[in-house]
């Protein structure tokens, strides 16, 4: 997939590119994953991240090529009792409130997932990957307990990189970026309008869009006095993004024709900032992000990266349980970027 022939590349070629020589060091707990190690080792030879695994060093040692294990730090939890007492300490101080204690700190550290995301939290790595084993809630939990949200950020949330044909006219580079696809079922209209904010910041660091963010609805431009909620929360949203961020370039609430069609924006909406040429959408709910990107990916063939966690304090991210090993390979890319970030998990 990752080609490093002269060859045009393609949108997640590029984002592979930009993490090469990162030195972040992205920790993958779920070792006993052949998808992982296979990701590890990719990821070590085209040199995103320094990639650390949890898990015994004697055993793993011999999955990887030499060349590889230059880039590849390994470290056992069980012979590693210094470092995990120093992290069940800090561990017992974040939650002693919610009724930890020094005993089960120590007991919670044998667990790799929270083990990788107190070394994040030590700064002794840079970001987590997670999922192909985990499920979506055990990834979670640690990060939302330990990592946590990120200054003046209400709530996680998460966006899909999208890759675009090249004979479409839409999005730019061939990509868009989706949001909320896979955490906020029903987003309030100052939840929805920080997604927007924190996508455009997304698209921006970590895809080198200018973003062009639309706030998408089943109307353009009703009528301020219509009596639907849905819309009225749209129109909401639209208004606090500005307020937060008055220098993106946004506009809502439009149809999804009206933000990336620019015939038919000069249609719809006469004075439109984004002139049919969004790059960024925000839908109004999970079940309209979530849909539309499984439509998009199937109907095209082409690829939809994520959900990618936005908010946290520093990156954590979570895959699918069907994840492929390249897919893994382009997660850690971005969340090596993402630690590159002034603010921890744009």
């Amino acid at each position: 997939m990752f080609k490093k022939k002269a060859e045009k590349k393609n949108v997640f070629e590029n984002i592979v590119s930009k993490a090469q020589g990162s030195g972040k060091r992205i920790v993958l707990p779920e070792t006993e994953d052949p998808r992982i190690l296979e990701a590890a080792e990719k990821a070590a030879l085209l040199d995103i991240c320094k990639v650390v695994l949890i898990g015994s060093e004697n055993i793993l040692r011999e999955k990887f090529s030499k060349k590889a294990l230059r880039n590849i730090e390994i470290i056992d939890i069980l012979s590693n009792s210094k470092k995990r007492e120093m992290y069940a300490k800090s561990l017992y101080d974040l939650r002693k409130h919610k009724g930890m204690t020094e005993e089960k700190a120590m007991e919670t550290l044998k667990d790799p997932m929270y083990f990788a995301t107190m070394m994040v939290y030590s700064d002794d790595a840079d970001g987590v990957v997670a999922g192909s084993i985990y499920h979506s809630a055990e990834v979670m939990r640690p990060a939302l307990q330990i990592i946590k949200t990120a200054p003046n950020i209400s709530k996680v949330s998460s966006c899909m990189i999208m890759e675009v044909p090249e004979n479409c006219e839409c999005g730019e580079k061939n990509m868009m970026v989706f949001a909320d696809c896979g955490v906020n079922e029903d987003p309030t209209d100052s939840e929805l309008a920080e997604i927007g904010v924190l996508s455009a910041k997304f698209a921006e660091n970590i895809c080198d869009l200018r973003p062009r963010v639309a706030f998408l609805s089943y109307s353009t431009k009703a009528d301020v006095n219509i009596e639907n909620e849905q819309i009225q929360k749209i129109k909401r949203a639209y208004k606090l993004a500005r307020r937060m961020d008055s220098m993106l370039i946004m506009d809502g609430e439009l149809q999804a024709d009206a933000a990336i069609v620019p015939e038919v924006a000069k249609r719809k909406n006469a004075f439109d900032t984004l002139e049919g040429r969004a790059n960024v959408l925000v839908f109004p709910d999970l079940n309209s992000a979530n849909i539309s990107y499984k439509l998009v990916q199937r109907l095209t063939g082409l690829k939809a990266l994520g959900p990618i966690l936005m908010g946290l304090r520093k990156p954590v991210n979570d895959l699918s349980r069907g994840v492929a090993a390249d897919e893994i390979v382009l997660v850690m890319a971005v969340t090596a970027l993402q630690a590159k970030t002034s603010i921890k998990g744009e």
